[in-house]
């Protein structure tokens, strides 16, 4: 699919954000112009074009898609109707959840549930700010938003019939079971709603309260309760399970109608405050403004140049997906639902996030966020263990206050332990050690207490036959493998946390549990195999064969879970016959077939060059593990590959699922010429940059890259220098980035 975006070019405001910057330090370059919010749209990247602020909870976007896998975002590119715009949405994820507090402005037609259609190229979105004329209604929409407030525009056609429906039965991927368990109503004044929408779906617990406000009076009120037209009476407060949807109609205007809609994960009141705090006027135009200066300014983290314009677009707009998640959630007065369901008031200083995509975004996201945001990237790490007091475990992937327990593993020790090497951990260190050892086991309690619930989910019995046998059976539970592979990798994350708090018996006892990813090594394939309970390798083993969530390996095959040791490289190396054998088997990874076997094969297997599986997580290091060879200039190809052909300016732009910020940091990092192969390790290999400058505004100032000679024929690295000294080796410390410095790659188009 290849489709021309129009997309606001911003570059008029630019200057916003510059009149915010404090005297005495660089002026912002406008960089917001070269962010693309339909990049990932398209194909399977399940991204979401509307407007946001910079990992804030309000996310106003339009609906498009409800329905099947690509409706996680609830906006698919290839869609020509909109059902609604709602307010909450999932960055790239695949699985999907949110979609609150849904309203559709609309003109004509007796439908109880009316749907826009349009065209795109009446659609265009910057940071910040979204709009689309709305055909069959006559109607131009305009969206922009604060941290927790929408605010909409709508200017109708027909001035006598101007009407907005709000869709309290909204939700995204019903087919999924995401489902409507309560709704709370309750008519405030003549232009003023509130209440409280509850759902379950990939969230077991999900509570959204809701304060909106228009510009004018409405003029006629229909109260549809589950799906009747109620004319008997006017009900002006509503405690029901039904689905609820209200047609409000305005007096006859040429005015544009505005609509500003707070929410609030704790209540009304709290969406009443978040209201007068954030947006307590109607200038709409100062609001998009002001979004547009907020992003800049963090846009401007990082300034590069290229002389390659899609480079300049891939690069910012990747950097703006890394930003939208995870989200504050809690109240401008402090207040946030926790884990444990119950409400909470942030102490001073401690701000609630939600939506961690961890088993995803530990392996760049994370890094990349200490780089060039550490302050957020602890607050991050203390939200994570407060969750663990709040409900007894680590979160794996929290959405809104539920655990989900998708994905592998407890990777939230991986953001830990990467705080503290990089000494960025704030608290109680022998805290931070406990939650890991405890998040690692199987708990009987936690088993009891999430009966029921989705919630389960995050209690598996692969952590008891790691504790068991040191090995996981395959005979015994699905995902064996990838399952014994990360949690070695997390269990000598946790001997790193229990190391710094000086806790040396269970650092001991966890670095020794790191070792069980030997295991599965199959010393006659050099690959990762499923182990039966009788000691046994599975027979017969085909590396190309996947069945999702049936089969040994979790959404993937052999070929692309038999490199992961990242916090033991060396002894991996040795294990397999040394780096000749590690530079053979990448070798033959990159260029064997990229048939994959199997009816039920993952769909998340994307962006294949031979096995390598760009399109997710577990295969995004292995480019650069080239550097633990003689031959490093092959990673430089292959990365040279991935950047030029699975990043693109396009809808279909991002070559699978985006996951909250990881394919886009990974292009970030990968595009400056780093890469850190194993948070925890405090170090960065480095690769091929594509950008030609980059100035990084680090904690000691400024740390610059300078590329030479960069091209697209001369991507092979010929040299590298450290404040002026040449680097033996492709590795650099975190330390030399964030005390400033300057790292030069001159290039060449023959390898060395």
């Amino acid at each position: 699919m290849k489709k021309t975006v129009l997309f606001l070019q911003a570059a008029v405001l630019g200057f916003l954000a510059a009149c915010s910057q404090p005297s005495g330090q660089e002026q912002l370059r406008d960089e917001i112009q070269y962010v693309n919010p339909f990049i990932g749209t398209g194909f399977h990247g399940h991204t979401f074009p509307g407007a946001t602020r910079p990992f804030a909870l309000v996310q106003v976007s339009p609906d498009t898609h409800i329905m099947g896998w690509d409706a996680s975002s609830g906006y698919h590119y290839d869609d020509n109707q909109i059902y609604a715009f709602s307010h909450t949405h999932l960055s790239g994820t695949g699985i999907g959840d949110l979609g609150d507090v849904a309203i559709l402005p609309f003109s004509g037609g007796d439908s109880i549930k009316p749907v826009a259609t349009f065209k795109k190229e009446t659609e265009k979105a910057t940071p910040g700010y979204y709009a689309v004329r709305l055909d069959n209604f006559g109607i131009n929409v305009e969206l922009t938003s604060t941290d927790r407030v929408g605010f909409h525009k709508y200017t109708y056609d027909n001035p006598k019939d101007r009407r907005v429906m709000l869709d309290l039965g909204h939700v995204l991927q019903p087919n999924w079971g995401h489902k409507l368990v309560g709704n709370e109503y309750l008519f405030v004044n003549d232009s003023t709603v509130e209440g409280t929408v509850k759902t379950q779906g990939w969230a077991h617990f999900h509570s959204v309260s809701y304060r909106i406000t228009f510009s004018e009076p409405i003029e006629t009120l229909y109260q549809y309760i589950g799906g009747e037209l109620r004319k008997d009476s006017l009900f002006l407060r509503l405690h029901t399970t039904d689905d609820l949807k209200f047609h409000y109609k305005f007096a006859e205007s040429s005015k544009p109608l505005y609509v500003k809609v707070a929410i609030s994960p704790v209540d009304t009141d709290g969406a009443e405050k978040n209201m007068l705090a954030e947006l307590p006027g109607w200038d709409f135009e100062a609001t998009r403004q002001e979004s547009a200066g907020i992003w800049n300014k963090a846009l401007n983290d990082i300034q590069i140049e290229s002389s390659d314009p899609k480079v300049m677009v891939n690069f910012y707009t990747a950097l703006y997906h890394t930003m939208i998640a995870p989200y504050a959630y809690q109240d401008v007065d402090g207040r946030y639902l926790g884990m444990d369901k119950k409400v909470h008031r942030a102490e001073p200083g401690y701000v609630n996030y939600s939506v961690f995509s961890l088993w995803d975004t530990f392996r760049a996201l994370h890094p990349l966020m200490t780089i060039i945001q550490p302050d957020r990237a602890a607050d991050w790490g203390k939200v994570l263990v407060q969750g663990y007091k709040e409900g007894g475990i680590l979160p794996k992937w929290p959405l809104a206050s539920s655990y989900t327990g998708c994905m592998v593993g407890y990777p939230a020790v991986s953001v830990l332990a990467d705080l503290v090497t990089k000494d960025l951990a704030e608290g109680d260190l022998n805290l931070w050690a406990e939650a890991g050892a405890r998040s690692s086991v199987y708990r009987d309690d936690l088993a009891e207490k999430f009966k029921g619930t989705r919630e389960l989910d995050l209690i598996t019995r692969h952590p008891y036959f790691k504790e068991k046998y040191g090995f996981v059976p395959a005979d015994s539970v699905p995902e064996s493998v990838s399952w014994g592979l990360e949690m070695a990798y997390y269990d000598w994350c946790i001997s790193q946390i229990a190391a710094k708090a000086g806790n040396m018996e269970l650092a001991k006892e966890y670095a020794a549990k790191a070792e069980y990813y030997k295991r599965y090594l199959d010393p006659e394939t050099k690959m990762m195999r499923g182990v039966m309970a009788d000691g046994s390798f599975r027979t017969p083993f085909n590396p190309r064969y996947s069945s999702h969530m049936k089969s040994d390996y979790t959404e993937g095959n052999a070929f692309q879970w038999s490199f992961f040791a990242p916090h033991d490289m060396d002894n991996f190396i040795a294990t397999i016959g040394g780096k000749k054998e590690l530079e053979t088997r990448l070798d033959t990874l990159f260029t064997t077939s990229s048939q994959v076997d199997g009816e039920e094969a993952s769909g998340d297997i994307t962006g294949l060059i031979g096995q390598y599986a760009h399109g997710n997580e577990p295969s995004h290091h292995m480019a650069y593990l080239y550097n633990w060879t003689d031959a490093p200039w092959k990673g430089q190809e292959r990365l040279d590959q991935i950047m030029q052909n699975f990043y693109t300016n396009e809808p279909d732009g991002i070559i699978g699922n985006e996951d909250c910020g990881q394919m886009s940091a990974w292009y970030v990092l990968s595009a400056l010429g780093l890469y850190q192969v194993a948070p925890g390790i405090p170090v960065y290999t480095l690769g091929r940059p594509m950008v030609d400058k980059a100035l990084i505004h680090v904690k000691g100032g400024i740390f610059e890259i300078l590329v030479k000679n960069n091209s697209a024929a001369n991507k092979y690295v010929k040299e590298v220098k450290l404040n002026g000294q040449v680097l033996d080796t492709p590795f650099i410390n975190h330390s030399d980035i964030v005390k400033g410095g300057k790292l030069e790659f001159i290039m060449s188009d023959t390898h060395n």
